[in-house]
C-alpha cells in the first residue's frame, strides 16, 4: 500500500481488531474474505493501509488492485492486471506464472499486447475491448478479449485462482480490492469466481491450505438501487466464507480527537466542535474543513471548502435538470423538508416531483422519512447544494419559503427566510415569536440565539414596524437570563452589561436598579464578587424600601448573596430580614425562599442540622409554588451541600436526583445550580467508590455540557487519576483555559497536586496547591477557601516521602528544609479547618484530611523524645477512623500508611491486615498505582508468604473475574477497557495480573485454566 499517513489509526480499533483476526486466521491456512463498506470519506482506504501495513509486519505478501472511475469506457480486469503485474515482478513467483499460462492474456491486457509470443492462448495480437460488453457466448467474452469463448473464459478464471493459490503456498497473501463500486462486469465476475468457487474452498485432501485473505471495499452510498454491484453483494454475503464489515460514521469524540491530531497547534473548543458538527462523523470531511480554516486558526472557516464542494457536487451533477431543481429547492428549506412544503415551494406537478425525489433517492442523495419528510442524507451536501445556487435564485427561493410558514407554527424557520431573503421587519417579529415559544419549550440556548437575533435587527427595522411589547433594555435582561439558564455565564454578565450601557442616564430608577441587581447576580457566578456587590449596592440605592415593591426585594435578596460573599454578614443579615418581612407583606414565595435559603448560610453550617434542612425544604415548596425553578434548584443544592457536609451521603443522593429530576424537566440542566447537582452527584459516586457509574454518567454528560460546565465532570478525572489512565494532568489543565471559573480550578487544582504527589514530586505538589489557592482565595476575597486542607494533606504526602528519604540518607539540613514546609502545610490546614470561608469548623470529610495532614507531618517532623513510632501509629490509626465515614480510596491510601507504620513500629500481623485490607479496596476500585505500592510494601516488609496455586486462582478480585470474562470472548486489552470504563492500560495490567495469579503463558491457557478451574462458565449459544 503507498499511502501513508502522519495521524494515529482514530476511532477504529474494534474494525482493525476484526480484519487482523482474519488475517491471523489466514497466515494459518483458513481463507477468508471481508467485504468493507461505508460512505466515501468514512476511512476505508486507512483501515485497509492499517490492515495492509499489518499483513506486512507479519510476512504476508500484499497486493493492492484498484478500480477506476472511467464512466462508460471500462478496462476491464484492472484491479487484477494490477496485482498481477505485482507479482509478475516478484522472481519468487516465475515458477508459479509459468505453471499457469493463462493468466498472461491478463498481463498483457495492462499494456494492450500479449507478455509472451509462445503461441499460449492469451488473446494473440489484440488489447482489452473497451466497447460494450456482454457475455452471449457468440464470439465475443464477457473480458473483452474478441476470438474468444465462454470455455476460454473460464480457463482465464481457473488460471488466475491457480495462481494465487500457488502462490499463497510461497508466502501467506492479502489480497486488497478498492473501490468495488467502479468495478467493470469483468472484474465482479472473476470476483465471484474466487470468492464462491476457487481461493475460499476448502483445499483438496492432502493439498496445502490456502494461506490467504481478500479484503475489497466499496462506498455504500455510490449504490444506487440498479447499481450492478448490488447483485453480486447479496450473493457474496451468502458464501459462509465472506464477511461484510460497515464503516459507520465516526463518534463525535473520535472526531474531535482526530482534528487535535492533525494541527500541531492548539485548536479552541469552539473551532473543534464546529467542524465536528458539519463533519457529522466523516474523517475526510473534517479533514477538509480543517484544511480550509484561516491560518491563525479562527472558528469563522468559509462556508464550503471549495475543493470539498467540488467533491460533493459531481454526484449531484449526475442528475436529471428536474432532480437537480427539487434538490436546491430542498437545500433552501434546511436539511429537512416536508413533503407537502417542497410540492408547493417547487411547483412542479406531483408526479413530475415524485419521480426527481425518487432520483434523488436512489442515488442516496435523499433520505425519505416516516413522517412524509425528506433529510439530505448528509449535511454538508446541503451545503454545497446551497452554496451553488446563484444570489437571486437564493433570495428568491427564501422569499418563498418565508411566504409558505407564515401562519404556521413555525415562527423559528420563517425568521430565517425572512432575514435571509431581506425582509427584515418580518424576520424580527419571526424572531421574538420564535423566542417566546422555545422560552415555553424550557430551550434557553434556543431562546438566547432568537433574542440576538432580535437585538441585531432592533435598529435595522423601522420604529414602527418593531413589536411594541419590550424595548431593547427589557430584551436585553431577557437575553441575558436565558444566557444564564443556558449555562454560558460569561454571556449573561456580557449582555447584562450591553443592557446598562443601553439603558443610559435615561432609564427610569426601577429599570436602572433591575440591570444592575441582574448584572449583580451574574457576576457573583462568574466570581467577580467584589464587582457584584458594587452593582447590588447600587441597585439598593436607587429604589426605596418604602413603598414596598418587588423589585426592591430582589434587589435586596441579590445584595444579601454578594454581601455574604465579601463577608458583610452583619449587613446582609439586616437586609435579608427586612427583604424577607417585606416579600411576606407582598406575598413573593419565591422570593421568600431565596431569602430563606440565605439565612440559613448566613447562620454558619445551620445547613448541616436537621432544623437547617426542615428551612430549606420550606425553600423549596415556596419556591416550587411560585413556579421559580431557579430558587427551587438553589434550595435543592443547599439541602445536597448541608447533606454532603455532614456525612449523610445516602440523603445528599435523594436531593441530588429530585434536583436533576426537576432541572431536566424544566430544560435548566446547563443552568448553574444544575451544574453544580451535577458535580455533587459525580464527587459523591467517587467518594463512595462507585467509580465506574462515574465514569459512565461523566461519559454521558460530556457532549451534553456547555463549554463552561466541563467541572461538573471533574470527579471522573480524580478516578483516571487514581487509577493512573494516560491523558488525565492534560485534561485537568484544559479546565483552566478560558476565563476563570472557580469550580474548574477548584478540580483542576486537585488533580495536579495530587498527580504531583503520586509521582514524589514534592516541589510539584507545593506549587500547585500554592497557584490553586491563590486564584481561588482572589476572586472570592476569602483568605482560607476549604479546599485548602485537602490540598495541604495532598501535598504533605511527597513533602514527607522527601523529609523521610533525605534523612535516613544523613542528610539533615535538608530533611530540616523539607520538615519547614511541612509544618507550613500542617498550619494551613489546622487553620482552615477551624475557621473556612463561612468562618465554621469543617465537616467529616474536612476533618479527615486535617487528620491525614497531622498524620503526613508526624512523617516529616518526627518528635525527638523516642516515641516517634508510637505517635506515627496513632496519627494514622486517627486517620483510618476518620476516612471511615464513605470515602474507600482515601480510607484505602491511609490504610497503607497505617501499616507501613505499624510495620516500623513490629506490629507485622496488624500492619499485614491492613496491607491486606488497601489491597482489596485497590483491586476493588482498579486503584492501579495504589495496588502497586501495597504490593511494594507487602514484599518489602514480608508480609506475606508465597500463595500456593490454589490460593493464586481464589485471589481474582471482582474487576479481574470481570476482565477475565471478557478475555474469554476474544476481547483486546482496548476493548476491555472500553467495556469497563478504563483506560487500555489499566486493563493490561489487570490481564498481567490474571496471567500471573494462574500461572499461565498466554491468554488462551489463561482462559483454559480460568474454565478448568471453574472461575467462568461457558458462553451459553443459541438454539437451532
Amino acid at each position: 500500500m503507498a499511502q501513508t499517513f502522519g495521524t494515529p489509526l482514530i476511532g477504529r480499533a474494534g474494525e482493525l481488531t476484526r480484519l487482523t483476526d482474519v488475517l491471523a486466521r489466514a497466515r494459518t491456512g483458513t481463507p477468508r474474505s471481508v467485504l468493507v463498506s461505508g460512505d466515501a470519506g468514512v476511512g476505508k482506504t486507512r483501515l485497509l493501509t492499517e490492515a495492509a501495513a499489518h499483513a506486512a509486519r507479519t510476512e504476508m505478501t500484499v497486493l493492492t488492485g484498484h478500480c477506476v472511475d472511467l464512466g462508460d469506457v471500462g478496462l476491464p480486469y484492472l484491479p487484477f492486471t494490477e496485482i498481477l503485474g505485482t507479482l509478475a515482478a516478484d522472481d519468487r513467483f516465475a515458477a508459479a506464472f509459468a505453471a499457469h499460462p493463462a493468466v498472461d492474456r491478463l498481463l498483457g491486457a495492462r499494456t494492450g499486447a500479449p507478455r509472451t509470443g509462445t503461441g499460449t492462448d492469451t488473446g494473440t495480437g489484440t488489447g482489452p475491448d473497451t466497447g460494450t460488453r456482454t457475455d452471449t457466448g457468440t464470439g465475443t467474452d464477457s473480458g473483452g478479449t474478441p476470438g474468444t469463448d465462454p470455455g476460454t473464459r473460464l480457463r482465464l478464471f481457473e488460471g488466475v485462482a491457480a495462481l494465487l493459490a500457488a502462490v499463497a503456498e510461497i508466502t501467506p497473501l492479502l489480497l486488497v480490492l478498492e473501490d468495488l463500486h467502479w468495478a467493470d462486469q469483468s472484474s465482479r465476475d472473476l470476483l465471484r469466481f474466487l470468492l464462491s468457487r476457487g481461493l475460499l474452498q476448502p483445499a483438496a485432501p492432502g493439498a496445502p491450505a490456502h494461506r490467504l485473505a481478500v479484503f475489497a471495499s466499496y462506498r455504500a452510498d455510490d449504490l444506487h438501487r440498479r447499481h450492478p454491484l448490488r447483485p453480486l453483494l447479496a450473493e457474496l454475503v451468502r458464501l459462509p466464507s465472506v464477511d461484510r464489515l460497515e464503516l459507520r460514521p465516526m463518534a463525535d469524540a473520535e472526531v474531535a480527537r482526530l482534528v487535535r491530531a492533525l494541527r500541531a497547534e492548539v485548536l479552541s473548543d469552539t473551532t473543534v466542535r464546529r467542524i465536528v458538527e458539519r463533519a457529522e462523523g466523516n474523517a475526510f470531511y473534517a479533514e477538509e474543513l480543517l484544511a480550509a480554516l484561516p491560518g491563525d486558526v479562527d472558528p469563522s472557516a468559509p462556508a464550503m471548502p471549495s475543493g470539498l464542494a467540488d467533491v460533493l457536487l459531481i454526484r449531484i451533477e449526475q442528475l436529471s435538470d428536474t432532480a437537480q431543481q427539487v434538490l436546491r429547492t430542498a437545500a433552501v428549506a434546511g436539511r429537512r423538508v416536508e413533503h407537502g412544503l417542497l410540492h408547493d415551494a417547487v411547483q412542479l406537478p406531483q408526479d413530475t416531483l415524485e419521480s426527481a425525489l425518487r432520483e434523488a433517492v436512489g442515488r442516496q442523495l435523499l433520505v425519505p422519512g416516516e413522517d412524509g419528510t425528506y433529510s439530505f442524507r448528509h449535511a454538508l451536501t446541503r451545503e454545497a447544494v446551497y452554496a451553488d445556487l446563484l444570489p437571486g435564485e437564493r433570495v428568491r427561493l427564501h422569499r418563498t419559503f418565508a411566504g409558505l410558514l407564515t401562519g404556521r407554527a413555525r415562527s423559528a424557520e420563517r425568521a430565517h427566510h425572512s432575514r435571509e431573503s431581506h425582509d427584515l421587519a418580518d424576520a424580527l417579529t419571526a424572531s421574538l415569536e420564535a423566542a417566546d415559544h422555545a422560552q415555553l419549550l424550557g430551550a434557553p440556548a434556543e431562546e438566547l440565539r432568537h433574542l440576538e437575533a432580535v437585538l441585531e435587527l432592533w435598529s435595522a427595522v423601522d420604529p414602527g414596524a418593531r413589536p411594541r411589547t419590550a424595548g431593547p433594555v427589557t430584551l436585553t435582561l431577557r437575553a441575558s437570563a436565558a444566557a444564564a439558564r443556558a449555562g454560558d455565564a460569561h454571556r449573561a454578565v456580557a449582555l447584562t452589561r450591553a443592557a446598562l450601557a443601553r439603558a443610559g442616564s435615561d432609564a427610569d430608577s426601577e429599570l436602572a436598579a433591575r440591570v444592575r441587581y441582574t448584572l449583580a447576580g451574574h457576576l457573583m457566578r462568574v466570581d467577580s464578587t467584589k464587582a457584584a456587590y458594587t452593582y447590588s449596592s447600587e441597585a439598593l440605592a436607587m429604589i426605596p424600601a418604602e413603598p414596598a415593591s418587588h423589585t426592591w426585594v430582589w434587589a435586596a435578596a441579590t445584595h444579601v448573596m454578594a454581601a455574604r460573599y465579601m463577608g458583610h454578614d452583619e449587613d446582609a443579615h439586616r437586609v435579608a430580614r427586612q427583604a424577607l418581612r417585606t416579600a411576606e407583606e407582598l406575598r413573593l414565595p419565591d422570593a421568600q425562599a431565596d431569602l430563606i435559603i440565605s439565612l440559613v448560610g448566613l447562620d454558619g453550617g445551620n445547613r448541616r442540622t436537621p432544623r437547617g434542612r426542615e428551612r430549606l425544604r420550606r425553600a423549596r415548596d415556596l419556591a416550587r409554588e411560585a413556579g421559580n425553578v431557579s430558587v427551587e434548584m438553589r434550595a435543592l443544592f443547599n439541602l445536597a451541600i448541608g447533606c454532603y457536609e455532614s456525612g449523610t451521603l445516602d440523603e445528599c443522593l435523594t436531593w441530588l436526583s429530585e434536583g436533576l429530576e426537576r432541572a431536566d424537566r424544566s430544560g435548566l440542566l446547563s443552568s448553574p445550580y444544575a451544574l453544580e447537582l451535577r458535580y455533587l452527584q459525580s464527587l459523591i459516586l467517587y467518594t463512595l467508590g462507585r467509580w465506574d457509574e462515574c465514569a459512565r454518567a461523566a461519559a454521558s454528560d460530556a457532549e451534553r455540557l456547555p463549554p463552561a460546565g466541563g467541572f461538573a465532570v471533574g470527579p471522573a478525572l480524580y478516578v483516571a487519576l487514581a487509577r493512573g489512565e494516560d491523558g488525565t494532568v492534560e485534561r485537568a489543565r484544559a479546565l483552566l483555559d478560558g476565563p476563570f471559573d472557580w469550580m474548574a480550578s477548584l478540580v483542576a487544582g486537585i488533580v495536579l497536586t495530587d498527580a504531583a504527589a503520586l509521582r514524589g514530586d514534592p516541589e510539584g505538589a507545593v506549587a500547585a496547591l500554592r497557584e490553586s489557592l491563590a486564584g481561588l482565595s482572589d476572586v472570592t476575597g476569602s483568605e482560607r477557601p476549604d479546599i485548602g486542607v485537602r490540598l495541604a494533606a495532598l501535598a504533605l504526602s511527597p513533602v514527607a516521602d522527601t523529609a523521610v528519604r533525605l534523612r535516613s540518607a544523613g542528610d539533615a539540613s535538608g530533611a530540616l528544609r523539607w520538615a519547614a514546609t511541612a509544618t507550613e502545610l500542617v498550619e494551613l490546614a489546622r487553620t482552615t479547618a477551624a475557621k473556612g470561608e463561612d468562618g465554621t469548623r469543617q465537616g467529616p470529610e474536612g476533618l479527615a484530611w486535617l487528620a491525614r495532614a497531622e498524620a503526613e507531618w508526624s512523617r516529616a517532623c518526627p518528635p525527638a523524645d523516642g516515641t516517634a513510632e508510637e505517635r506515627a501509629v496513632a496519627a494514622w490509626e486517627r486517620t483510618v477512623s476518620a476516612f471511615g465515614y464513605g470515602d474507600p480510596y482515601e480510607l484505602a491510601r491511609s490504610r497503607r500508611r497505617f501499616a507501613e507504620a505499624l510495620l516500623t513500629a513490629g506490629r507485622r500481623e496488624e500492619a499485614a491486615d491492613q496491607a491486606r485490607a488497601a489491597r482489596d479496596a485497590a483491586d476493588r476500585l482498579g486503584a492501579v498505582p495504589l495496588r502497586e505500592e501495597v504490593d511494594a510494601l507487602i514484599r518489602r516488609g514480608r508480609l506475606t508468604g508465597p500463595a500456593s496455586a490454589a490460593d493464586r486462582v481464589a485471589a481474582l478480585t471482582a474487576r479481574e473475574s470481570d476482565v477475565l470474562r471478557l478475555l474469554a470472548r476474544g476481547r483486546t486489552n482496548r476493548q476491555i477497557g472500553e467495556e469497563l470504563f478504563i483506560s487500555g492500560k489499566t486493563a493490561s495490567v489487570h490481564v498481567s495480573n490474571i496471567l500471573a495469579k494462574l500461572g499461565a503463558a498466554g491468554r488462551t491457557e489463561a482462559v483454559a485454566i480460568a474454565y478448568r478451574e471453574g472461575l467462568i462458565e461457558p458462553e451459553p449459544t443459541a438454539s437451532a
